[in-house]
């Protein structure tokens, strides 16, 4: 892994609700429905209270460091509908459902710590990378973000994004936004990290961080978290032995032309996830899950596959989040699953940003 540093200024999002003040007038954060992956190296006196979330998606960012028992979201910022839902199921904050472009950066609270994914479609090989001219606006949301992060001025910030970022436009794209961020004053080192290598987690998954804090002393005694064992299996995540719904199995006559003939003359091994790709099954090689997309769930492009007792069928939704490093316990609302397909594809695996958040808080203390 490589790192790479430089100054910027601010970043913040939308507000959500908090009203706990201890007698000394701190504000005191009781964590709720979550559940930590390990034993936390901070003492209770050693809190930064104050996230503040941009773009959402479903929480996944704002759950890594909440795992950290040493943080807590008191606001978030979504238009979408359905991961809205996904959020507020886990999480005891309502989220700011307006476009981030009519939000006022006075409407949002004084933050310690800002996160902001904003949509990567718009610099990813699967959204054909766009970037800042996409039509749908997604790329420009940077900007918004950024506008936030002016005025609000927090101690520090994380920005995660795909990897093609930094190579997008020939890099003119990930050059702007470092510019950007060093005109606004932080110190910023960014990173690509791949979840089966610092996560934990079986899935082939690189993601950029960009971290920035506002004062060098912080700044300088930041580092990213080091490599891991991958411990985990495909076994820990994919449930290769009880049944599911059969709506997840692929079966002969069930869909038109041969893609079932392929299917079973593609997958002999009950040990690997394989990816349906458009026209031709592809294994991976790996042992581990391929990258989880936002599309997957439509059925046509880049759909898991797996073998299991029951016969070949695609990943369920709930195996999906769990690929992403989410715990047994988040809740999946009643919506469609493609809809929980679509907000597996678009987020965070959870247990990468959780050890980021352990560096900067460490960092921070």
């Amino acid at each position: 892994m490589e790192w790479n540093e430089i100054q910027w200024n601010g970043m913040e999002c939308t507000p959500i609700e908090w009203n706990a003040i201890d007698p000394n007038g701190n504000r005191i954060i009781e964590i709720k429905g979550s559940s930590s992956t390990g034993p936390s190296s901070f003492s209770p006196s050693e809190r930064f209270d104050e996230l503040v979330f941009v773009k959402l998606n479903v929480g996944g960012i704002d759950l890594g460091f909440e795992l950290t028992k040493q943080a807590h979201t008191i606001y978030a910022n979504e238009m979408d509908s359905y991961p809205i839902q996904t959020f507020e199921a886990n999480f005891p904050i309502k989220v700011d459902q307006r476009d981030i472009c009519d939000v006022k950066a006075s409407e949002v609270p004084n933050i310690d710590i800002i996160l902001g994914g904003f949509p990567c479609q718009a610099f990813s090989i699967a959204g054909y990378r766009k970037g800042f001219e996409d039509e749908k606006g997604r790329g420009t949301l940077f900007f918004e973000i950024l506008r936030i992060i002016k005025a609000k001025k927090p101690k520090a910030i994380l920005l995660e994004n795909v990897k093609n970022l930094v190579s997008h436009d020939n890099g003119n794209t990930f050059r702007v936004i470092l510019e950007a961020l060093k005109d606004a004053g932080y110190h910023v080192r960014y990173a690509v990290l791949n979840s089966m290598e610092y996560g934990n987690i079986p899935q082939n998954r690189e993601r950029i961080y960009i971290v920035g804090f506002r004062t060098k002393k912080i700044f300088e005694k930041f580092t990213f978290p080091e490599p891991i064992p991958l411990k985990k299996t495909i076994h820990d995540v994919i449930d290769f032995i009880n049944p599911v719904d059969e709506k997840y199995l692929y079966t002969k006559g069930k869909y038109k032309g041969d893609i079932y003939e392929k299917l079973v003359a593609a997958m002999d091994d009950s040990d690997a996830v394989y990816q349906w790709r458009r026209k031709y099954v592809r294994k991976n090689m790996s042992g581990v899950v391929p990258t989880l997309t936002a599309n997957q769930g439509e059925g046509g492009h880049n759909v898991c596959l797996v073998k299991t007792k029951q016969g070949i069928r695609k990943m369920t939704p709930k195996e999906c989040f769990n690929t992403q490093g989410f715990p047994e316990s988040f809740v999946l609302p009643d919506i469609a699953d493609g809809r929980l397909y679509k907000q597996a594809g678009n987020s965070v695996c959870v247990s990468d940003v959780q050890r980021i958040a352990e560096q900067m808080l460490v960092a921070m203390k």
